[in-house]
């Protein structure tokens, strides 16, 4: 069975980190780009930030800019979103998705062929 599980999720103060983990069962990431979001309550699901196979990455939020980086390590088969400098506007659902290979160049989610559950983000002020 596919699957995309997400953790590292939680409560953290404004000013805070997290790292979030997507990590792969059933299939190998080496051929897919991962693509983070997120979803905040009573809001649109927003994408953040997507890493193609190759290991380039795609911003698709200003608001994260010089705050969330992407990365991956394949022989772990998982990705990571490095979340620093929290604010109260990042308290979100963050779910990550696969795609194969390329990043699309706008956020497109149904682009994206496989969804994780999501972990829970909240920001305290």
């Amino acid at each position: 069975q596919l699957q995309l599980v997400e953790s590292g999720g939680g409560l953290v103060q404004a000013g805070g980190s997290l790292r979030l983990s997507c990590a792969a069962s059933g299939f190998t990431l080496d051929y897919y780009a991962i693509g983070w979001f997120r979803q905040a309550p009573g809001k649109e699901r927003e994408g953040v930030l997507c890493i193609s196979s190759g290991g380039d990455s795609t911003n698709y939020a200003d608001s994260v800019k010089g705050r969330f980086t992407i990365s991956r390590d394949n022989a772990k088969n998982t990705v990571y979103l490095q979340m620093n400098s929290l604010e109260p506007e990042d308290t979100a659902v963050y779910s990550c998705a696969a795609v194969m290979y390329y990043c699309p160049a706008y956020v497109a989610p149904s682009e994206f062929d496989y969804w994780g559950q999501g972990t829970r983000v909240t920001v305290s002020s």
